[in-house]
């Protein structure tokens, strides 16, 4: 798509990590921001992810959100499973790995679109390193809520004090889980350090899927733990409108046929 100097769309490349719980925000996220303002949106993962995806992208965004594929090495992990979905558990590892060695044609893909701003996820650090070495701002986007997150920087950053929060606690069975989620690591790097240097690298903010009515005060407490501006970007619910007439699965059919009332 070619844009003329004196009316050019703002360009912004997200890169969210490969399962669909995180892509599906992003997606949401793309709608959001070229319905407000004239935004062109390049979302960028594996092939198998985003040929799940494209489906769910309803016509009339066509013209202002695209898809990138992101081509991991497949010496160890077959194409098929270049995604959470169906993923063997113990192949996490291996997969964060492969993604961590996409970073080269990553690099790629910033030099040849040039975009505006990324917009990345919470595991790969080295995609706002990358942005930055080619002089593109990059924001980090947080696709859980800020409940949560604050939660789990306290922890980080201040082990032996008490979360402020006491209607959010672990029970003694979840604190082993939670231990052993803090420990899990691919390439060398916990994922704990990759989440951190992410939110480090992020430009000045960091977007997270929630809303100040609901959140505010986790909003508060996540701002001063990361020592940057919070913005809520809403809870990113899909349209269910989007998916009528054309896209009735035979499920929804099948109702329609039915009786008033007829059908638990």
């Amino acid at each position: 798509m070619v844009y003329s100097d004196q009316h050019r769309s703002i360009s912004i490349l997200m890169l969210p990590w490969l399962g669909h719980g995180h892509i599906s925000p992003f997606l949401e996220l793309a709608k959001k921001l070229t319905d407000r303002r004239d935004f062109h949106i390049l979302i960028c993962s594996t092939p198998v992810n985003l040929s799940s995806i494209k489906p769910k992208l309803p016509q009339k965004y066509s013209h202002c959100i695209e898809f990138v594929e992101l081509h991991l090495p497949h010496d160890e992990l077959p194409p098929h499973y270049h995604t959470t979905n169906g993923l063997p558990p113990h192949l996490m590892p291996t997969l964060k790995k492969a993604f961590d060695m996409s970073s080269d044609n990553f690099s790629h893909i910033l030099r040849t679109l040039k975009p505006d701003l990324l917009i990345y996820d919470f595991l790969q650090p080295w995609a706002p390193s990358l942005a930055s070495s080619h002089n593109i701002p990059a924001v980090e986007f947080f696709t859980t809520s800020a409940a949560v997150i604050s939660f789990l920087v306290h922890h980080l950053k201040n082990p032996n004090v008490i979360f402020p929060y006491p209607s959010i606690y672990l029970r003694d069975y979840e604190t082993k889980k939670f231990s052993s989620v803090l420990e899990s690591s691919a390439n060398g790097i916990k994922d704990v350090e990759r989440a951190l240097l992410c939110s480090d690298r992020s430009r000045n903010i960091i977007l997270v899927k929630t809303s100040g009515e609901i959140e505010s005060k986790y909003i508060d407490s996540l701002s001063k733990l990361m020592e940057k501006k919070i913005v809520p970007v809403g809870s990113l619910v899909q349209d269910p409108m989007a998916q009528k007439v054309a896209e009735e699965s035979s499920i929804i059919k099948w109702l329609t046929e039915r009786e008033r009332a007829s059908v638990v």
